[in-house]
């Protein structure tokens, strides 16, 4: 088992494998993270085109059953799947989690929120991008059920007027401080502009607090590494 590293032995942490595509909405996700846990450094990022199928096939299938992104690999041959489970290990390999929070009532919540933000947000996007949209490709969308695609639009829609309302309250989605429950939410937001999903103007807290974000160093690294189409080793 890989042992988590400490303050003093981020400097010397073995380089980690995470497959993904430079702008996917997920990978998104991982790369704020890490850009957030000041992480990039030790990461060799592997493409795996999501426009011509690469993770579908079975050379990936392998990697991951679910044929989704990104995957972290740590140097032990350890393959972490999804999202957030990338995002608590990475949270605590310093000892000091500040995106997966620290007290029992931060976890809590931080972890319904993240949960919430995929379910009403941003895989509801997806589903959408990916039933009543051309998607990925005829190569790629082998059935597509638009009807449903629609219907997931709509609850996407719901959801950003849920969000918003959230914060109305509070300055993140998961209280007083940024976290791993921010970031699902602007993977969201993320996929929303990919399929020109606009927010509705009365959303104007979920507004604000998107161009907020967008001054975060983290996530001006990960648009800096879109616009240069480079993976950052």
């Amino acid at each position: 088992m890989t042992t988590p590293f400490r303050n003093s032995d981020i400097s010397v942490l073995p380089v980690m494998k995470i497959y993904d595509w430079f702008d996917g909405p997920y990978p998104a996700r991982v790369r704020i993270a890490l850009a957030e846990k000041g992480l990039l450094d030790r990461v060799e990022f592997i493409s795996v085109n999501l426009w011509t199928g690469e993770h579908k096939k079975p050379e990936f299938l392998a990697i991951n059953y679910s044929g989704t992104l990104p995957v972290l690999e740590l140097d032990d041959g350890t393959l972490i799947a999804e999202c957030t489970a990338i995002t608590q290990y990475l949270d605590v390999l310093d000892d000091s989690p500040t995106l997966t929070g620290q007290t029992a009532k931060e976890k809590g919540l931080i972890h319904m929120m993240t949960k919430r933000a995929e379910i009403e947000f941003l895989d509801a996007v997806s589903v959408y991008f990916h039933h009543a949209t051309p998607g990925l490709g005829a190569d790629v969308e082998l059935y597509q059920n638009p009807e449903w695609g629609n219907r997931m639009r709509d609850k996407a829609i719901r959801g950003m007027h849920y969000f918003n309302g959230v914060l109305e309250q509070q300055p993140f989605v998961a209280g007083d401080a940024f976290s791993m429950a921010d970031i699902a939410v602007l993977g969201g937001m993320i996929f929303a502009s990919l399929v020109k999903l606009a927010v509705p103007d009365e959303c104007a807290a979920l507004r604000a607090w998107h161009a907020r974000m967008q001054e975060r160093p983290s996530v001006r690294e990960w648009r800096t590494m879109v616009a240069n189409n480079t993976p950052r080793a």
